[in-house]
């Protein structure tokens, strides 16, 4: 049932809507709104695609049929390419596949499609197809790219990705409506062609990506796509100016996404130690990435110029932040605290990253606690 303040609404055409429970329930047009909550849902980047074991899609697979059992919003599957961090995870509509035949209720988006990498035909054809396996629970957040190597598959795109973002996001829009556009097929002739199957939506429900930097939120507001954005590039202060702009430039609607790294206990002294080493690694083997890219034009730092030391405070530094402020690390009385934060600030969603390097039965112990807050939430305790 669709929301003004949620794109990702469940449309289905002659199919009954899902129960108006859990964090994800959104009003009927024209009831009363909801009191405002934060939703929750989950959010993977696999720590390391490298790491040998027998079911490298096993948390994947649980952490998403206890989100649909328990009242979370969706599940979010990244692009990345030709390095293990994140590598396990190089074709969200393949991962999204397989979550739409393990779920009956819980949304499936793509966080993110790297849009210049892909013809928006393609991208439209494969999110049809899960939108029909899911009876039409998919969601597609467009990212422009953030690393060079990642367009090997497509060098030539490379110069123009933040233009072609935004235009690729439209066309697959236009495509997913139904309508049609004029290619050249192998012969050179000009051939008018559609997206098969037809897809459940009538309306693909869209984000796009953002690293922090604010004209990207003030082209989101404007197209009335919504934001999927985390922490790396800005903090807090930072993402409420660039939400409060995002908000001006979409009349006041839409809805922002923020991807925070997760783990709940009953102790925040004994999460703190237990978090320490798994996300200190994480973030080490991201801190190479996103240094060593030109991330929303942001200068680009050799890592290997850097000494052990620095290198290390930053991760220090990084990981208090996360833990203190950034992130729902710690007992559920303060993340529902730091989610109470965020509501003021504009935020609808939280992106719960739970796959940073902890065991996996570990993360599906947090995940009972984290759900208790989407119980609070659909029951609107405070």
């Amino acid at each position: 049932m669709p929301s003004t303040r949620d794109p990702a609404a469940r449309h289905t055409a002659g199919a009954a809507a899902p129960p108006a429970t859990g964090a994800g329930a959104s009003p009927a047009p024209g009831a009363p709104a909801r009191a405002p909550q934060v939703d929750l849902s989950l959010f993977y980047f696999a720590a390391d695609s490298d790491e040998t074991k027998s079911d490298r899609y096993g948390l994947l697979l649980d952490g998403a049929r206890f989100a649909d059992a328990h009242g979370f919003t969706a599940v979010w599957t990244p692009e990345r390419h030709f390095h293990p961090f994140g590598g396990l995870y190089p074709n969200p509509s393949v991962t999204g596949a397989a979550v739409a035949v393990a779920t009956e209720r819980v949304a499936i988006r793509a966080g993110s499609v790297v849009a210049p990498l892909h013809h928006p035909l393609r991208i439209a054809e494969e999110w049809s197809v899960v939108d029909n396996l899911s009876d039409g629970r998919v969601g597609v957040s467009f990212a422009s790219g953030w690393h060079a190597a990642d367009f090997a598959l497509r060098p030539e795109a490379y110069a123009d990705r933040r233009a072609l973002v935004l235009e690729h996001a439209q066309q697959v829009r236009r495509l997913w409506r139904g309508e049609s556009i004029t290619v050249r097929d192998g012969t050179g002739a000009r051939r008018s062609v559609r997206v098969h199957p037809q897809p459940v939506q009538p309306e693909l429900p869209v984000w796009i990506t953002s690293a922090g930097h604010t004209e990207t939120f003030r082209r989101a507001g404007a197209m009335g796509a919504g934001i999927l954005t985390h922490l790396l590039g800005q903090d807090l202060d930072a993402l409420a100016r660039n939400i409060a702009e995002y908000r001006a430039t979409s009349g006041g609607d839409g809805h922002v996404a923020l991807m925070v790294h997760t783990f709940l206990g009953d102790d925040e002294e004994e999460v703190r130690e237990l978090v320490r080493e798994p996300l200190c690694r994480y973030l080490r083997d991201s801190l190479g990435l996103l240094l060593g890219s030109r991330l929303d034009g942001r200068r680009r730092i050799d890592p290997a110029r850097l000494r052990p030391a620095d290198v290390d405070f930053l991760v220090r530094r990084s990981f208090d932040r996360y833990f203190d402020h950034g992130g729902l690390l710690g007992t559920p009385a303060k993340a529902a605290r730091v989610l109470e934060r965020l509501r003021r600030i504009g935020v609808d969603e939280v992106a719960c990253l739970i796959d940073f390097g902890l065991p996996a039965d570990t993360v599906l112990t947090g995940l009972e606690r984290l759900a208790g807050l989407c119980d609070r939430g659909a029951r609107g305790e405070r």
